[in-house]
């Protein structure tokens, strides 16, 4: 009975953190925001590409999808190849920005991508790790090994550089560099993954780093909704914010709003619980402009600083600038 109370008693905090926030998805902007000015883009193919990383970013940049829809448009292999065979280019790389605007000029595209691709590096050391062992089968005596076992440390970077066309400079450029560590000790069932394996996972995470620079991007967190009245509530006052935060938990937030606002009406709009409460609904319903003005209401009616209001207030000015930038990046 008292192993069941303890873990009662361990689990109650998390399910007591977890029980008064809701998550909220909101637009984030692409970090290099020039790139989205170029939506037609061509991607080369790398020099010395062992690992297919120029492969990985056209199929991430040509499968980016926002709300459904294609971000980019991506000029075709073929037809790449074929203009850069016929102008008697170096088929990979790209490397002079003059070659670079001449064939992006050829095949329409807006902005090209090239790069260089260093060669993937393996470092294996050895060490010993100390292992006990039963002397007899009831384990009465033991003794220590020292087991063999191997680290293993991957690594692969990349020159990575995106021109805009018409300009003839660069939009972005980077160097990018991802490892990867290993262990297997010989008496367990781990394998090492060879250098080439290794490296095409970290290809992979170049070319997924590399796209999320290049595009807008939903992000998650959790905003903290407030549970307890702040002023003397009547029983009627209390059910309204008791059954609003429920709606809110279940992500009914028209309905939320609907008590919520009925609260505010109720409480003569003195309560600045039922105004924050107010602004996380359209917060997370999108709904910026409003959430800004309940958020300000809410902070005009506490008496002293609110921790939650207080960080509402200020991080509902930079989400609308993130949206409004965002919003500017989609329709260019």
């Amino acid at each position: 009975m008292y192993k069941y109370f303890l873990v009662f008693l361990l689990m109650t905090p998390f399910f007591m953190g977890c029980s008064n926030h809701v998550k909220i998805k909101a637009l984030k902007p692409a970090e290099i925001d020039r790139a989205t000015s170029t939506k037609n883009i061509a991607v080369v193919a790398f020099n010395n590409d062992r690992v297919g990383l120029s492969s990985k970013i056209e199929s991430n940049l040509a499968g980016f999808r926002l709300d459904n829809k294609a971000f980019f448009t991506i000029v075709s292999r073929s037809d790449l190849s074929q203009v850069i065979n016929e102008q008697k280019l170096q088929n990979s790389g790209l490397v002079d920005t003059k070659d670079i605007v001449e064939v992006g000029e050829l095949i329409g595209a807006q902005a090209i991508i090239s790069g260089n691709v260093g060669r993937p590096s393996l470092s294996d050391s050895h060490f010993y790790e100390k292992r006990m062992r039963c002397a007899d089968k009831k384990c009465k005596d033991i003794y220590y090994v020292n087991v063999g076992c191997t680290k293993r440390v991957v690594s692969l970077s990349a020159e990575l550089k995106m021109v805009d066309v018409s300009l003839g400079d660069i939009i972005y450029a980077d160097n990018l560099s991802r490892s990867s560590t290993f262990y297997h000790c010989r008496d367990d069932s781990r394998t090492l993954p060879s250098k080439e394996s290794a490296a095409q996972s970290l290809a992979a995470s170049i070319a997924n780093s590399f796209t999320y620079k290049l595009t807008p991007h939903y992000r998650y967190f959790d905003v903290e909704f407030l549970e307890d009245p702040d002023l003397d509530y009547t029983d009627s006052q209390e059910d309204l914010l008791e059954h609003a935060l429920e709606y809110m938990e279940h992500k009914r937030y028209d309905k939320a709003a609907e008590l919520l606002e009925n609260l505010v009406d109720a409480t003569k709009q003195q309560s600045y619980v039922a105004f924050y409460n107010l602004g996380v609904v359209k917060e997370a319903q999108g709904d910026y402009a409003k959430a800004k003005i309940y958020y300000e209401k809410a902070e005009s009616l506490t008496l002293e600083p609110v921790e939650a209001v207080s960080i509402a207030y200020n991080r509902i000015n930079a989400a609308i600038d993130e949206h409004n930038l965002t919003k500017m990046q989609i329709n260019r």
